[in-house]
């Protein structure tokens, strides 16, 4: 699930580009002022960014720099200040990408999808020098196997051993559906006392720490109806 903030204060135009990002299977969130998109990135993982420049109060230039200050994500301005110096402006401020208004959908989706693959190749290349040195990283969530070790956000979050063991084996299977059975024989397999279900109650812990140490739902964790648990990495 790829979940894009669209910070745009003229709802229909804010509303045109819910339509298409949510044909094309993005998960869509929208606001129109820069306090509610920073408030809405606290709550929700947030992938991607389409950024107006004229927003009430705070203008998009302003908050393209403070967002730039807290994540690598792709941030693209759709907006009607389109001149050579505008877009300077906010490439300089960190922006990825101008589209002027009016704008082709078609075309602004296919920006959208080529910077969002661009961005996930980069953060698993990063997270794959990572791992050699600091354990197993994947985006905000480093593992740390030896020292036994999560940190999430920067904080890091208390685990017991099983629920260490079950975060650590999905994680380096990214993207594989295991069932509850699976996960039992590989993480309790040697425990007479317990039963498939522990795994579900373990998730659930699990879940619950995540969210407890950044406030936002644990997303990566998934749960695939009628088949089991997978960690999601985006392709």
């Amino acid at each position: 699930m790829t979940n894009v903030l669209v910070i745009e204060d003229d709802k229909l135009i804010a509303e045109l580009e819910r339509d298409f990002l949510e044909a094309n299977n993005y998960t869509t969130y929208l606001v129109n002022n820069g306090k509610d998109a920073l408030d809405t990135m606290q709550k929700v993982e947030i992938h991607a960014i389409l950024l107006d420049v004229m927003l009430p109060g705070e203008d998009g230039y302003a908050l393209c720099r403070k967002i730039r200050a807290m994540t690598d994500i792709p941030i693209i301005f759709v907006t009607a200040k389109n001149d050579e110096i505008d877009t300077i402006r906010g490439l300089g401020l960190g922006a990825d990408d101008f589209v002027a208004k009016p704008f082709s959908p078609t075309e602004l989706i296919a920006r959208l999808h080529a910077h969002l693959e661009r961005y996930n190749r980069l953060s698993q290349k990063q997270s794959s020098k990572q791992a050699n040195g600091n354990g197993l990283v994947i985006g905000n969530l480093v593992i740390r196997p030896k020292a036994r070790q999560v940190i999430l956000d920067g904080k890091s979050v208390a685990l017991t051993g099983k629920e260490f063991d079950l975060l650590y084996f999905l994680a380096e299977h990214p993207n594989e559906v295991f069932s509850k059975e699976d996960l039992f024989e590989k993480i309790w397999s040697l425990d007479p006392v317990c039963e498939p279900a522990t795994v579900t109650v373990h998730i659930n812990r699990l879940r619950d720490k995540m969210k407890a140490a950044t406030g936002k739902p644990f997303e990566l964790i998934e749960t695939v109806w009628g088949a089991g648990y997978r960690f999601h990495v985006d392709a």
